[in-house]
């Protein structure tokens, strides 16, 4: 693993990145109750002891929905996106997941083409699926 896992410690830090990279940012709440529930599993980055990136999926049986993933601007395009994927994905498979999934914002195309370039390929539109009424395309990766 190229990351660490999550601690509670972290999550002011996670909270002002997440701040940072979303116009619809998940708050201290949100974060802490997906940390503490069931089945969640967070990594993140940091560089000289500032994170730099971090990544949540939520596991239920066999599948896993990536819902949180963001890396600092100064940080995008070198790779990070791809380390905590990859975490994620050697998670997920120690918990024999056999299928990921995430929503992404029909406008994110960064974002969608790191996905495609860690394997996710297009499944459907959801629309009106954000707070702002964007659309997100669902994705899939096989594990």
């Amino acid at each position: 693993m190229n990351g660490r896992a999550w601690k509670m410690d972290d999550l002011d830090a996670i909270a002002a990145l997440e701040e940072e990279c979303f116009p619809d940012p998940w708050n201290r709440r949100m974060l802490a109750d997906s940390f503490l529930s069931e089945g969640f599993h967070g990594v993140l980055i940091e560089e000289e002891g500032v994170l730099v990136g971090y990544g949540g999926m939520r596991i239920i049986l066999d599948e896993a929905e990536i819902e949180l993933i963001a890396v600092s601007e100064m940080y995008r395009r070198c790779g990070r996106g791809t380390e905590i994927m990859e975490d994620l994905f050697s998670i997920a498979k120690q918990c024999g997941v056999k299928r990921v999934f995430l929503e992404v914002r029909v406008s994110n195309a960064s974002a969608q083409m790191l996905y495609l370039k860690c394997g996710f390929y297009g499944l459907y539109c959801r629309t009106r699926y954000y707070p702002d009424g964007e659309d997100a395309i669902v994705m899939a990766r096989e594990l």
